[in-house]
């Protein structure tokens, strides 16, 4: 009769690596988040005034 002894493997982890990834991946997310809602912003723009108020109210913005 034989004994199978499990080894125990021991874990090591970067604390600080983890974190960064977590933040990488949360801050990604957010990016994405504001674009597409910059991106039906702007969709709805063009369809409420067209491309013509957009550009003349973009010139009206920068310019004053």
């Amino acid at each position: 009769m034989t004994i199978q002894i499990l080894k125990k493997n021991d874990a090591k982890i970067d604390v600080g690596h983890e974190t960064s990834k977590f933040s990488l991946t949360i801050v990604i997310a957010m990016a994405v988040a504001v674009s597409v809602w910059a991106v039906a912003c702007l969709v709805g723009g063009l369809m409420s005034g067209g491309v013509g108020s957009m550009i003349r109210g973009y010139i009206t913005a920068v310019f004053g």
